[in-house]
């Protein structure tokens, strides 16, 4: 069995350059600043940076919805290109994130377009679980009226266990 999955969460160090196959198939090149979590001997943090493709509807997603310095997660595999340079005649190759989704983490910048999640679902990308606090609670209302809810049969008598080992005696 083998498994080739990467997933990265950091900046993007550019904005995505889409562009198209001769068959009319959107691609984008991304790169991606990913910090370490530990610090080396001076004390600081370091950064790997990766480049990223996508294709299609997310590389379509990518150019129209993120921009450089934007914080970024990314889902995708790990492939290796090579070709021959043409003006050495030497064989090169290059390791690259191939997407399969790309989200927006955090807030957009208000003059960017909406993203189709936040134009389907009417919420922003990146939103808190925590409600936004607002100035004063809305007014209150009578509660709903609450109604019976249908009853289960009950099991028959054999199905019982009515010991409870954890009841207090």
């Amino acid at each position: 069995m083998s498994v080739n999955r990467v997933v990265l969460v950091g900046r993007l160090t550019k904005d995505p350059e889409m562009r198209y196959t001769p068959q009319g198939i959107a691609v984008a090149q991304l790169g991606i600043a990913v910090n370490r979590f530990s610090k080396n001997e001076q004390g600081e943090y370091e950064t790997d940076f990766f480049n990223v493709v996508a294709w299609r509807r997310t590389a379509e997603f990518a150019s129209n919805y993120l921009k450089k310095g934007r914080l970024i997660s990314v889902d995708g595999r790990l492939q290796q290109r090579r070709w021959v340079d043409q003006a050495t005649s030497q064989n090169r190759s290059v390791v690259e994130i191939v997407a399969d989704s790309i989200q927006g983490l955090d807030k957009r910048d208000e003059s960017e377009p909406m993203s189709e999640h936040e134009i389907e679902s009417g919420e922003p990308e990146g939103r808190s679980a925590a409600p936004a606090r607002t100035a004063a609670p809305p007014p209150r209302s009578a509660p709903p009226a609450r109604t019976a809810a249908p009853r289960a049969s009950a099991p028959p008598d054999d199905d019982i266990d009515e010991s409870d080992p954890f009841a207090d005696e």
